[in-house]
């Protein structure tokens, strides 16, 4: 199959490259920046693109048989109304511009990414995919994310938005973030650290995204997190346990706050999500609780 991707060149896209293209397809990369790829280059095109923007790169989304969206800014770092807005259109944007290319001819499948914000904070409640929206800025970036996404489904693309947890991996995301405190002796809990977190080992997302492209029963919301949600507290021990390190200097809210502003607050929120579609379609995780996944990637 030709699969195209966007946001190929960042953390979690340049896995994604690598995966499909070693696995025998012709993967279509697009990114502003080229990505690093160690697979074979005969199975992988680059596109230099701002997918925010109209362009030729378009055309190549019009021709291929699976588009894997994952085009956006970072949301980690401090917010200023500038980067609100840019973490926003360049999620919404360029999602409206995939959708304005693909054709629906040949049957093709998006998967668009979106995050579990969508939930916002939902304290111990359960949240499968069923579940309502929130109302704070993650959670309206993510309905607008998913409400372009799904216009692809008017063109008969079958459409999965995929609903990521904080994503396990070496080289990025969340894990990278965090990694620096507790290697210096200072990591622990943020807040009270009863809130929940939902995670997902990178080989698990990657791995959960080759299922839906296959299982053509699978659409809709689908929430990319381990089975096994923990609390901050358990994570930042569990996190300090696999590295050898106290997880006992707990952040608290104000000064989390005083650091990351908005952003600090969102990291408070707590969202106990529950990957229901994929289990119930049988996928079988590699790495369903937190301790396995952190050793794999750590030790």
């Amino acid at each position: 199959m030709k699969i195209l991707i966007t946001g190929a060149g960042g953390f979690v896209g340049t896995r994604m490259v690598d995966y499909f293209a070693e696995e025998g397809h012709d993967v279509v990369g697009v990114d502003r920046n080229r990505p690093f790829v160690t697979t074979d280059p005969c199975q992988f095109t680059h596109i230099q693109a701002d997918t925010t923007r109209e362009g030729e790169w378009q055309e190549a989304v019009g021709t291929s048989d699976v588009v894997i969206n994952l085009a956006g800014k970072n949301i980690f770092g401090r917010w200023s109304e500038k980067t609100k807005q840019e973490i926003l259109e360049s999620r919404v944007q360029t999602t409206k511009n995939v959708v304005n290319a693909l054709s629906g001819e040949n049957k093709s499948v998006l998967l668009s990414t979106s995050a579990v914000g969508f939930y916002g904070d939902r304290g111990e409640d359960l949240l499968d995919e069923n579940e309502d929206s929130g109302d704070d800025f993650l959670a309206r970036v993510c309905i607008e994310w998913e409400k372009e996404a799904n216009k692809a489904a008017e063109k008969g693309v079958r459409v999965a938005n995929m609903r990521f947890g904080l994503i396990m991996g070496k080289t990025g995301g969340a894990l990278k973030m965090m990694l620096p405190a507790f290697k210096a002796f200072v990591g622990g809990p943020l807040g009270t650290g009863k809130q929940f977190m939902p995670w997902i080992h990178i080989n698990d997302l990657i791995a959960a995204h080759d299922f839906v492209l296959s299982n053509g029963e699978v659409s809709g919301p689908v929430n990319c997190c381990a089975p096994n949600p923990v609390r901050n507290e358990v994570f930042a021990k569990t996190l300090g346990r696999v590295l050898g390190r106290p997880a006992v200097f707990r952040v608290p809210k104000i000064a989390l706050g005083l650091a990351m502003g908005e952003l600090g607050e969102m990291m408070l929120a707590s969202q106990r999500a529950m990957p229901e579609k994929l289990l119930a379609h049988g996928f079988a995780f590699s790495y369903p609780e937190l301790e396995q996944a952190l050793s794999d990637l750590l030790v």
